[in-house]
């Protein structure tokens, strides 16, 4: 199978930098399943083209896995070694890895800047209507051309293939590309060479991250990347689902956003954070987990203080995670500093094995953005399964509302908000929390108080008995 890459973005040559493959060499490279070659046809100053070739290896493929006693065919005669599959994915990630990412020391303005690209693959298998190509790829942006592949061209009266060479031309980011190449080729396919478990479902939300939730096809991309595996897949959409609405959040027009303008005046998010990590420093903690980090601004100040030595972020949104990064600076810091600190993509509903282990965990405004439904998973995750020792939590307190003569009666602070508690829901909810589960709870104002409304912002402190 063939994957070819061509631009004409002078120097067109520069390619090779980004691609971390030189022009004027045949490259091979050993894979689990054969071989992958990168070569190149044409590189000059005007046009650039790199092509990546696998050569499928039937027999290695199936040699030490379990089979039945009777001799099957299929396992060595197949289309394996012809077209395009999971197998052309994993040739990408492993032979232009350092591309996938987005890197370039030789090239840095270049790797952020989208040039005109076109891939040919040849062949793509396309399980299902030939709309399905147009459907995946132009809502990315692309022009798509395919040209469908007779079963014999001896017998045209056998019919048409599900065989197509396939063309699609953008202005992209190389990064960009790949990336789609590397999640919707699998997904044309719809099979797998290899094992679709959890590893599979946090790879697929990586590589999608920042177009995946936008994109109309969301769904069907989703369950045939992960083999119709329906516990997996339908935690994928919930997670995407979360992403979309925190995308829909970020693109609000600035009169919606009336928490933030509200609470600035007083320096409210200031004075939350202090008070959160001043709990957290006096429960000793040395490992923190920040469900629902966002930008990162507490894991900023966590990061500054030597008494946390493991530190972790986490968000369903990519692109707060993207903020975060940039604003932690890792890259700039020291190295035995950078390493305390890692961001995970993940949802706060569903059990993740990646939350568990930790001193504390910090909870900051985020229970107030949940479902009712959803806010009872989360429930679980955190105090039954993570069970951290100590929980900082933070919400709203919907009494001290009145005090803002801009936010009109009944209206909640922000408008992704699914409630906002008084403090007598709130200690009840803890207080309950803190009974099925076994935590100690109590409780502190945050903000200035008025002897009627309270402070603006309640945070209760748990801790396991």
């Amino acid at each position: 199978m063939l994957l070819s890459i061509s631009t004409t973005h002078p120097p067109a040559a520069d390619l090779g930098y980004l691609l971390h493959k030189r022009p004027g060499r045949l490259q091979s490279f050993d894979l689990s399943f054969g071989k992958a070659h990168v070569f190149y046809p044409e590189a000059s100053a005007e046009t650039c083209t790199a092509c990546l070739l696998l050569d499928v290896d039937s027999v290695e493929m199936v040699r030490g896995k379990r089979r039945d006693a009777s001799f099957g065919i299929g396992q060595y005669v197949n289309d394996r070694p012809y077209c395009a599959s999971s197998l052309m994915s994993v040739a990408i990630s492993q032979v232009f890895g350092t591309a996938l990412g987005g890197r370039c020391k030789d090239r840095p303005k270049l790797v952020s800047t989208p040039i005109p690209l076109t891939a040919r693959i040849d062949v793509l298998p396309v399980r299902g209507d030939a709309g399905l190509l147009a459907r995946l790829f132009e809502p990315l942006g692309y022009e798509v051309e395919a040209v469908r592949h007779p079963l014999d061209e001896q017998f045209p009266e056998w019919g048409e293939s599900s065989y197509y060479s396939v063309t699609i031309r953008a202005t992209k980011t190389l990064a960009e590309l790949l990336t789609h190449l590397y999640v919707l080729i699998p997904v044309f396919d719809n099979e797998k060479h290899y094992f679709v478990g959890e590893d599979e479902l946090e790879k697929l939300l990586f590589k999608g991250g920042g177009w995946l939730a936008a994109h109309p096809e969301k769904e069907q991309i989703t369950r045939r990347y992960l083999s119709h595996r329906a516990s997996l897949y339908r935690q994928a959409l919930a997670r995407l689902v979360d992403e979309e609405r925190e995308a829909a959040l970020d693109d609000e027009p600035p009169g919606d956003r009336r928490e933030e303008t509200l609470e600035k005046a007083l320096s409210l998010n200031e004075q939350r954070h202090g008070a959160v990590l001043a709990a957290l420093r006096s429960s000793g903690a040395k490992s923190v987990i920040d469900l629902g980090c966002g930008e990162g601004r507490l894991l900023r100040e966590l990061l500054e203080d030597r008494q946390f030595e493991r530190i972790v972020g986490v968000d369903v949104a990519s692109r707060a995670l993207e903020i975060a990064e940039r604003r932690l600076k890792l890259d700039r810091r020291p190295e035995r500093q950078a390493e305390r600190v890692k961001l995970l993509h993940g949802s706060l509903i569903y059990r993740d094995k990646r939350f568990e282990g930790f001193d504390a965990a910090a909870v900051v405004e985020v229970i107030e953005h949940l479902d009712p439904p959803r806010l009872s998973a989360f429930e679980r995750v955190l105090f039954e399964f993570a069970r951290p020792q100590n929980v900082v939590l933070t919400t709203p307190n919907q009494e001290y509302n009145v005090m803002w003569e801009t936010l009109p009666a009944g209206q909640f602070r922000h408008g992704d908000h699914r409630f906002e508690w008084t403090r007598q829901q709130f200690q009840d909810w803890a207080q309950e929390i803190g009974r099925r589960y076994g935590y100690a709870v109590r409780f502190i104002g945050i903000g200035p108080e008025d002897p009627a409304a309270g402070t603006p912002t309640q945070m209760s402190l748990f801790q396991r008995d």
